[in-house]
């Protein structure tokens, strides 16, 4: 059951993307990163993913083992923004620069969550939450800078 509200999700995510850019490659692959998100969670979480609405929890802990944790995390933040960069030239002077200033930021807040001290007050966490939306702006900014880089068939 759970497979399948997370295959239907992906499915309406690039059904809708298919439908507003009609780039479906584009969409094939927004719905299949909704879907391997849950198996990249399974990776990481705690035994508190429902395989299916209040069916069975599973979860390999991979945050309780940050030796481990840590590094994938970043090999797999740095493989998506090495994707990107490559993938996209910039468009101008901004997308030049605007990319690469928000995968740093959010490098450096990593960072701070990592070795930071924690909040002192759980309002914090809510602003914080809630303020992470800016960052999507930013991307969207930053993205409307740069244009795809034209493949080459050998």
């Amino acid at each position: 059951m759970w497979v399948k509200v997370r295959l239907g999700w992906g499915v309406l995510l690039g059904g809708v993307y298919l439908w507003i850019r009609k780039d479906r490659r584009g969409a094939l692959v927004l719905a299949l990163a909704v879907v391997s998100h849950w198996v990249l969670d399974l990776l990481v979480h705690r035994p508190d993913l429902p395989l299916w609405p209040g069916g069975p929890l599973v979860g390999f802990g991979g945050w309780n083992v940050p030796a481990l944790a840590i590094p994938l995390e970043l090999a797999l933040f740095g493989a998506g923004a090495w994707l990107y960069l490559t993938r996209t030239a910039p468009a101008d002077r901004t997308g030049r620069y605007a990319a690469p200033a928000l995968i740093a930021a959010l490098l450096l807040i990593h960072a701070a969550n990592l070795f930071g001290p924690p909040p002192e007050q759980v309002e914090a966490i809510a602003w914080a939450g809630h303020l992470q939306w800016l960052f999507v702006g930013w991307a969207y900014w930053a993205d409307a800078h740069r244009r795809p880089r034209s493949r080459r068939i050998s």
